[in-house]
């Protein structure tokens, strides 16, 4: 198949069954498939569930500093060539012809009908070297297309923790709070430089040579720090002892996901991938081992259409990301989208009462509910509750958590224009009517009234260096 001049080229599983494609016709539908998959909610590899206890550890990336581990979860695509821009630039959205060395740009990839399939963060690490991170679902969709362009473009990938466990190029790890800053800048000996947003600097620690992304999550400032995997040791215990007296905290697992839930980030969507004739050679391409294939759907949304359950870039919040000048995958579809806007992305505020009810029910109750996991409330790699106003449907609560800072259980949602004002009374349908999966009990579906709050929850201090 030919993508705006890339060629994509099936792979040997398209002959033997092994692949995306044969899976779905084999359960009869992408809904079907996706329903009857056994995976479990996307995990962080690597790391405990708790350094301490999660609550404070949440709580250290808004009222002192935190230190997350990224060094374990997350693909990276390494994409080396004189064309990878122009590459890049036939499937994301983004404006890239002024993508300088040592900058980052969140990518957004739609597909051929303005559909989102994934966003991921982009390095421009030297002139002809990028490397792309994030969950493996953007850089499978990239890898793809980069094994049959004919454009000057190497693509390796760098599996996470989760598929291969050993040394990796580069650990990674973010310091994120109130104070990130006086931190790096005592563990640094006062020569931390100045990097604007979403740029990338250069600087030492205890020694040794790293990297560092300026940029935030939660509303709060910091670095996203990345250096030669050797050197993870020292950096991290320079970091630690000199942290002691800023308040640091190690985030386990248990504490890592909230962040997303309190910036308003939805890390996995969906991927618009399973419905079109476009994606067919791709999906051929997908063994039966990617993501794509194994992950399950979960949640009290029911369609057996997989289309109902896709988003789009537009209602995300991605507008300023994308640059419709340019002639990339699915643009005339997406700007069609972005003049007719239907949607937007939104935090639910559940209702404090009939959450207590509902783990009542799941723990004592004769007519049980499902259980409210915490802090992370996902149960499924890929989640879609039905969210009512009145008896009208009125969008998809994506994945919750229970928030220390918010004192709430709250989750991402796209609702309906019309009902998207914070403070409008919706109700979220908590359960998974019918379910195929042995991880989730019998229950019966509950409602929990939520109120519709800003996405991200938190005002961002970030760009503007408030703190």
């Amino acid at each position: 198949m030919t993508i705006l001049g890339t060629t994509a080229m099936a792979a040997p599983e398209a002959t033997t069954g092994n692949n995306l494609e044969a899976l779905i016709q084999k359960a009869g539908s992408p809904v079907k498939l996706l329903r009857n998959n056994q995976m479990g909610p996307y995990v962080f590899p690597g790391i405990p569930p708790e350094f301490t206890n999660w609550r404070d550890e949440q709580r250290s990336w808004k009222e002192s500093v935190a230190l997350l581990e990224l060094s374990y979860h997350m693909t990276e695509l390494h994409l080396h060539g004189s064309e990878v821009i122009p590459f890049l630039s036939q499937f994301a959205a983004n404006k890239l012809d002024t993508f300088q060395v040592k900058r980052a740009k969140q990518i957004v990839l739609p597909d051929h009908d303005g559909y989102h399939i994934a966003d991921g963060i982009v390095f421009h690490e030297e002139e002809e070297f990028f490397r792309v991170v994030g969950a493996p679902i953007v850089c499978d969709w990239l890898q793809f297309n980069a094994e049959g362009t004919s454009l000057d473009v190497d693509a390796a990938l760098h599996h996470n923790w989760m598929v291969h466990q050993g040394p990796r190029e580069v650990f990674r790890i973010q310091i994120q709070g109130p104070n990130a800053l006086p931190l790096l800048n005592e563990v640094t000996d006062g020569k931390l430089p100045e990097v604007k947003f979403f740029w990338i600097g250069e600087f030492q620690i205890a020694g040794k040579t790293v990297r560092a992304l300026r940029h935030g999550m939660a509303g709060t400032p910091g670095f996203e720090i990345y250096g030669a995997w050797n050197d993870q040791d020292a950096v991290r215990e320079a970091l630690i002892q000199t942290g002691e007296k800023y308040g640091l905290r190690k985030v386990g697992e248990n504490a890592y996901g909230p962040t997303a839930q309190e910036s308003g980030w939805i890390p996995v969507p969906v991927p618009a991938i399973y419905h079109s004739e476009n994606m067919k050679p791709y999906r051929e391409w997908l063994t039966g081992y990617h993501l794509e294939s194994a992950a399950s759907l979960g949640g009290s949304y029911q369609s057996d259409d997989i289309r109902d359950y896709y988003v789009d870039a537009i209602e995300l919040g991605y507008t300023n990301h994308i640059d419709f000048s340019g002639d990339f995958v699915g643009r005339d579809a997406l700007l069609a989208r972005s003049e007719n806007q239907r949607r937007k992305k939104v935090t639910l505020v559940w209702n404090e009462d009939d959450v207590l009810d509902v783990q009542r029910a799941a723990l004592f109750g004769d007519k049980p509910a499902r259980y409210i996991n915490t802090p992370h409330t996902t149960y499924a790699t890929l989640v879609a509750d039905q969210v009512l106003k009145g008896d009208v449907h009125a969008g998809l609560s994506m994945q919750g958590s229970y928030s220390a800072n918010a004192r709430a259980y709250i989750s991402n949602a796209i609702v309906s224009i019309e009902n998207s004002e914070p403070g409008t009374e919706v109700t979220l349908l908590w359960g998974e009517p019918n379910s195929k999966r042995s991880i989730v009990e019998q229950h019966e579906v509950r409602e929990i009234r939520a109120t519709v709050a800003p996405a991200p929850f938190f005002e961002k201090v970030i760009k503007s260096g408030k703190q």
